[in-house]
């Protein structure tokens, strides 16, 4: 074959690439693409997908490559790129949520109506959405417990090394938008070559307590790779295979995986209920902006919003507190939650983002969908000298010990913190 165009989207790496693999090997020429949605290129994740990018770009461009990108839709741009290069076919890794398979259905089309050929990879997760099935029946697994044994058990594609040259047409016009793009996030540094060393050092030094740190609040001792398999700067399979020792640390890979094959059988997961429970919800203005605001009164809630602000992220054990705040104590619907939460969270996808929010809820994976988190109690199990509360509420660091937990206790001098909006007794 001729040349082939690579259409990368959360794939954004050259190790264990199985598209870009692939096509090096079929094709004399490949053109490796890009297209930027220019929302999201405004959006609080613009500026670590630029990194992401820019990274990219230099790992191709080193095995004689190089990253063609490209503005607007990405079916159109693709095939307009294949007839400017006479290209013959597209490969691209396959996705799970509505839009990404929404957009793999109408590149299908558009190359059977150009003759072009088209192929899907995996690559994005480490057991394929749709490979493992209850032996009862069904297309999924809609119970964590017995697909983690099934995960456990099943086969492992083979884990590719990067290609040694990439060989592009000598007429690429590249379109890297020099100088214009904001490529800074406040928290993290994307790209395949920072996520590779910080995934080493993780490995090296830290997934071997991970089970015992992993909820301490204050402690910040969660790897924070999900950022970077969120834009698939890491191969998941290799960081599994990679994770000797860290059992727990792959429990919570066998969970993303687990939210890709829900929302692959689901695809509407960011919308509607995965399981109708008759809930009813509050539509209460006023506690959904408190809370987004990191006002709830409610200390531990409200420390967890703001490092989100902040930050852009948030530590796992905050994330199933605020969340759990906003749905179960003051009956805000959930999609009014995942929605703040998809907007400004650095890793925030489609599956693991909805689906969790709709396990908190109540409507999802949950085997207890009437559990209640007690927002008090974890506080003070998890964050139990009132560090991590101190730390992002600033109003609030004068009060010392386990006392900044319990907001009807505060005393009197603290201004400008406001009441609990429920009773938490």
């Amino acid at each position: 074959m001729d040349t082939v165009i690579v259409l990368f989207n959360r794939d954004l790496r050259v190790h264990d690439h199985p598209a870009l693999t692939a096509a090096c090997a079929d094709a004399r020429r490949v053109v490796p693409l890009f297209v930027v949605d220019p929302e999201l290129a405004r959006s609080t994740r613009g500026g670590f997908l630029v990194e992401c990018l820019a990274d990219l770009r230099d790992s191709l461009r080193r095995r004689g490559g190089d990253l063609a990108v490209r503005w607007g839709d990405p079916v159109a741009e693709t095939v307009r790129l294949a007839r400017e290069l006479s290209a013959r076919a597209v490969y691209v890794s396959a996705d799970v949520s509505a839009f990404a398979r929404s957009r793999e259905r109408r590149l299908a089309e558009e190359c059977a109506r150009h003759r072009l050929g088209f192929r899907t990879f995996p690559g994005l997760t480490i057991v394929p959405p749709g490979a493992l099935r209850p032996s009862g029946g069904g297309d999924h697994y809609r119970v964590f417990t017995p697909y983690l044994r099934a995960w456990s058990r099943a086969e492992r594609r083979r884990m590719l090394p990067a290609p040694e040259w990439v060989p592009v047409p000598g007429n690429l016009r590249s379109g890297w938008p020099e100088g214009t793009w904001r490529a800074s996030h406040p928290l993290l540094t994307g790209g395949e070559t920072v996520a590779r060393k910080r995934m080493a050092q993780w490995l090296r030094w830290c997934v071997g307590d991970y089970a015992e740190g992993q909820d301490d609040l204050a402690g910040n001792r969660t790897s924070k790779l999900s950022p970077y398999l969120r834009f698939g700067c890491l191969s998941p399979l290799e960081l599994e295979s990679l994770a000797e020792g860290g059992g727990e640390f792959v429990r919570q890979l066998c969970w993303r995986d687990f939210h890709h094959q829900v929302t692959f059988a689901f695809p509407r997961i960011n919308r509607d209920d995965y399981r109708s429970r008759g809930l009813s919800w509050h539509d209460d203005e006023h506690a959904a902006q408190a809370w987004k605001a990191g006002m709830t009164g409610v200390p531990i809630v409200d420390a967890g919003m703001r490092q989100l602000r902040a930050e852009g992220w948030m530590h796992n054990r905050a994330r199933l507190i605020t969340s759990s705040f906003l749905v179960k104590w003051l009956k805000v619907d959930w999609r009014v939650g995942a929605e703040h939460f998809w907007k400004l969270l650095l890793d925030g996808d489609v599956p693991n983002n909805y689906g969790n929010w709709q396990w908190v809820a109540g409507t999802g994976n949950d085997t207890r969908p009437n559990r209640v988190i007690n927002p008090i109690r974890q506080a003070v199990r998890f964050d139990p000298d009132g560090e991590y509360v101190r730390r992002y509420l600033p109003e609030l660091e004068t009060v010392r010990g386990r006392a900044v937990h319990r907001p009807w206790r505060l005393p009197s001098a603290v201004h400008g913190y406001p009441g609990p909006l429920v009773p938490l007794d």
